[in-house]
């Protein structure tokens, strides 16, 4: 019977025969990633899906509005809703490089598992939760997590296997101390529900302009409630929500599809290519030019 430090030995073990290089990797189990990084990163802004991770070596740090998470090996970090974060491998070397994994979280496979379990009240009554959340992981946790793993080394079992095996990571986190902000996103007509529903509208139509009366319309929720729920859960206003949406878009067009600063703003909803520079330097620290030629400078020496 394995320990927890050999359990999470024999996942760091899995993901580095599954990695080469650094970056994210897919892997072929749907739904399941590996990071591998050899030296600490710079930080990344990136929109989080709904997700479950484990570090198996190394540590990282991921930044929510103006909460900060360190979390390492032996830790579960869980996020709820589509969330824009700042995330940064903290430590790691060529010769004990960060290793990870993350399973993304299917709204429709939680509430398949969520019909055939007792959710305690305590949980069904949960409001106010951020989105994300670390807490350590669970013997049972981990030792479905590396089953799940295994089965990249037995890649015929895995259609007939994964999604067994996958309900029961599923499972265990909806029964543990993450239970309670998974079954808010899984439950119709939950504060957290409708959150989820607003996140959907903001990321669907952030380019828009953004009248809240609307948006509280659309989740049916009032003005005061939805900024109420909304903050709990995200860090942030719905405001500042979409505004990290069309910067981190408008970051983008201009690495990815080299636009101009003026094109990549106004294409996000900025009609003043003053105020999108000026939001945009208060965000990231740098001009869009200056910042986009530091990221360039930083893809190439890679």
């Amino acid at each position: 019977m394995q320990n927890q430090t050999e359990r999470f030995g024999e996942i760091a073990a899995i993901i580095s025969r599954h990695t080469s290089g650094t970056g994210m990797f897919t892997t072929a189990i749907e739904n399941l990633f590996f990071g591998r990084q050899t030296a600490p990163t710079n930080p990344v802004h990136l929109a989080h899906r709904p997700a479950f991770a484990l570090i198996a070596q190394g540590q990282k740090s991921v930044t929510l509005g103006q909460d900060v998470y360190h979390y390492g090996v032996g830790d579960c970090v869980v996020v709820s809703f589509d969330l824009p974060v700042i995330s940064r491998v903290s430590v790691a070397s060529p010769q004990a490089p960060h290793l990870g994994l993350g399973m993304v979280i299917d709204p429709d496979r939680l509430r398949e598992v969520l019909q055939r379990i007792a959710v305690p009240s305590v949980a069904a009554a949960a409001d106010g939760m951020r989105g994300l959340a670390v807490h350590k992981a669970s013997p049972a946790l981990v030792d479905a997590t590396l089953r799940y793993l295994r089965l990249l080394d037995t890649p015929n079992d895995i259609a007939g296997v994964a999604p067994l095996v996958e309900q029961e990571i599923l499972y265990r986190l909806l029964t543990g101390p993450h239970g309670p902000r998974l079954i808010q996103i899984a439950t119709a007509d939950s504060p957290g529900n409708r959150v989820a529903k607003a996140i959907a509208w903001l990321r669907e139509h952030y380019v828009r302009p953004l009248r809240i009366e609307d948006l509280a319309e659309h989740c049916g929720m009032s003005v005061s409630s939805l900024h109420h729920h909304f903050k709990a859960v995200a860090a942030m206003t719905p405001m500042q929500y979409q505004k990290q949406l069309r910067l981190n878009e408008a970051r983008r067009l201009m690495l990815v599809e080299n636009m101009d600063a003026g094109t990549a703003g106004h294409t996000v909803g900025y009609q003043s290519p003053s105020q999108f520079g000026l939001e945009y330097t208060r965000f990231y620290g740098l001009s869009p030019l200056r910042d986009v030629a530091m990221l360039r400078t930083q893809v190439a020496a890679e």
